[in-house]
């Protein structure tokens, strides 16, 4: 059995019966979890494990541990601040930021894989416009080469813990008010005004990232789709022009965004014939079911490739690594990273 190109979630903090049947559909691929299914840090381990279990290759595991405001498992777990901190530190200390980039992404990534989680969707590449509340702290920088820096140490810490990146949200987030949650965004720049965004994303594809995330985000003088149902962005821009060789997850379908696009199984063809190799369906089971229904047979044998190469790679299990220097160390720099204080210029 391959890994399927649909990743759902769960609602508790244990399998049910239905669970594992739905889990069992060749058409699922993944599962991501959020703070309700975290109890405490062996309750996850042992939910992980069980999710590996079912099947071979083993479904992926995923999570959103960014820090900040979007951190779904905390009892257990480092605090982690919001990236932002890292951009405002970097303007009075770039070698001092670029170090502690590395070492947020460490932590929080081998915290995961301590209890079994394959990955985060992580670092927000989004430029901080100072337009999106949604993106706001989440994203490190208004610049995109400072951008790229912090998140190429932050990706090398990922990398070191055993976790492959998710950059998010592609082609750009940033410059729009509304959230996609609630609202199609609407960026009506033109193509080149949008290349600021795009940099990051170019930067790090050269460097190898594993996996992007579109946004559901419709760039009104370039596709008239929003670029996770965009054939233009995903397959000609992002596959061809930039030349990236990685994953590429849609973000959650069941967000108002995509409800532009028609029913929950048209927006899922729509998302994987435009070039999606997995597609995200949060929070309806039944629309999760419906899906499944009509993937039927569904097999892109590239994307499955893709997709294997998103496990985790062997990690400490959560004793060791709580027992090591390393761990205590980074730990303790988390705790003392704090934001810098204001710039005062005295005339």
């Amino acid at each position: 059995m391959t890994l399927g190109p649909l990743m759902l979630d769960l609602e508790g903090q244990e399998l049910t019966a239905e669970d594992r049947e739905v889990l069992l559909h060749p058409a699922v691929g993944g599962v991501i979890l959020f703070a309700r299914n975290f109890h405490s840090t062996e309750q996850i381990a042992e939910l992980t494990s069980e999710i590996h279990a079912i099947r071979r290759p083993p479904l992926l595991v995923a999570v959103d541990q960014e820090g900040g405001r979007v951190q779904r498992f905390r009892e257990g777990f480092t605090s982690l601040p919001a990236v932002h901190l890292l951009g405002r530190q970097f303007d009075l200390d770039s070698e001092g930021a670029l170090a502690a980039a590395e070492t947020l992404g460490w932590i929080m990534a081998a915290e995961l894989r301590s209890v079994g989680v394959d990955l985060s969707f992580a670092p927000v590449l989004d430029l901080d416009w100072g337009i999106s509340e949604v993106i706001g702290d989440r994203a490190f920088h208004r610049q995109p080469r400072v951008v790229a820096s912090l998140a190429r140490r932050y990706i090398r810490g990922m990398a070191t813990a055993g976790m492959a990146a998710t950059g998010k949200h592609f082609p750009g987030h940033g410059a729009v008010a509304a959230d996609s949650h609630r609202f199609l965004p609407e960026d009506r720049r033109a193509y080149v005004d949008i290349t600021e965004d795009l940099a990051p994303f170019e930067f790090l594809i050269s460097e190898g990232l594993g996996a992007v995330m579109a946004a559901h985000v419709r760039y009104t003088e370039v596709d008239p789709a929003p670029a996770s149902f965009s054939r233009w962005w995903l397959t000609t821009e992002l596959r061809g022009r930039m030349g990236f060789r990685g994953v590429i997850f849609s973000d959650d379908l069941s967000m108002a965004a995509a409800e532009v696009v028609g029913d929950m199984e048209a927006r899922a063809r729509i998302a994987l014939d435009s070039g999606c190799d997995m597609i995200l369906v949060c929070n309806d089971r039944e629309a999760a079911i419906a899906v499944l229904e009509e993937l039927e047979g569904y097999s892109e044998p590239a994307g499955q490739v893709r997709l294997a190469r998103m496990h985790g790679r062997k990690g400490r299990d959560r004793r060791e690594l709580l027992a090591s220097a390393d761990w205590n160390q980074a730990r303790e720099q988390v705790r003392h990273l704090t934001d810098p204080p204001p710039l005062e210029l005295n005339g």
